[in-house]
């Protein structure tokens, strides 16, 4: 008897998500899984997508019960799964390469995440920074999670969009994006000002913490703002995924009134 295939790469799953990986042309694909309820939009998907399909590529329609065997145990996946490879590692350098040349009227916004652990969190984050057009979320390398399926469902397809920059040292990253001209607002309860007084034009890096523990000191010693949100009243603090969506409407509304004839 033949040994089961051992199979490469890891599973997305649910449609936002899926949709998003194939059509990714740096995606790397290797097998597309439906249930008999969905199998009718596999072809569809396919005929949309321009992620490269590799040699081994194969769709199949299996029973709930098998494909929930391939996924996390709770997997919200709407009947669809897709094997891929990681996306290929992106460089703080080849972000900061395509932006226009500074100074200019063009606003262009990093995240950056200090010790945020949850991959509901980040990807999340990752969903609201593509929805205000961020040009990356910016991590540490360690004490953070991987761009796992959990993560790439919270994103709804983000992930695909907004790159995922893993750095070694957050605090070396903060100084190479000052040098680029970014203004760095770290976003605290106690902040010394609310984030809507501050003149955001040009290029801003948004830095959040943890929460519970916030910014760490050598994070915050980077910063040139420390700011808060206008948040009161019993539950005073907002979870950070929540924080980093309003941070970045703030930042983008601040942006279309000052450009708004």
């Amino acid at each position: 008897m033949e040994p089961p295939r051992r199979e490469s790469g890891s599973w997305i799953y649910g449609w936002h998500a899926v949709r998003a990986a194939l059509s990714n042309p740096t995606r790397r694909c290797h097998r597309l899984v439906a249930t008999a309820e969905t199998a009718g939009e596999v072809q569809k998907l396919l005929g949309e997508t321009q992620a490269r399909l590799l040699p081994d590529f194969r769709t199949e329609t299996l029973d709930r019960p098998r494909l929930e065997a391939l996924l996390p145990k709770g997997a919200v996946h709407q009947g669809l799964a897709l094997l891929a490879e990681p996306l290929p590692q992106t460089f703080l350098e080849d972000v900061l390469a395509e932006l226009p040349p500074a100074p200019g009227p063009e606003l262009a916004v990093i995240v950056v995440l200090d010790q945020v652990s949850d991959p509901h969190n980040v990807g999340a984050i990752l969903r609201s920074a593509a929805a205000f057009g961020a040009r990356a979320v910016v991590l540490p390398e360690h004490g953070t999670p991987p761009a796992s399926a959990a993560l790439a469902k919270a994103a709804s397809g983000a992930l695909e969009q907004v790159p995922l920059i893993r750095v070694a040292n957050l605090a070396r990253a903060l100084d190479r994006l000052k040098e680029a001209g970014f203004w760095s607002v770290g976003l605290e309860e106690d902040g010394e000002r609310m984030l809507a007084e501050l003149d955001l034009g040009g290029r801003v890096a948004l830095v959040l913490g943890a929460e519970g523990e916030g910014l760490r000191r050598l994070t915050r010693e980077r910063c040139d703002f420390l700011a808060r949100l206008p948040t009161s009243g019993p539950i005073a603090s907002l979870n950070v995924s929540n924080a980093a969506a309003v941070a970045l409407y703030e930042v983008a509304r601040r942006r279309e009134t000052k450009i708004r004839p």
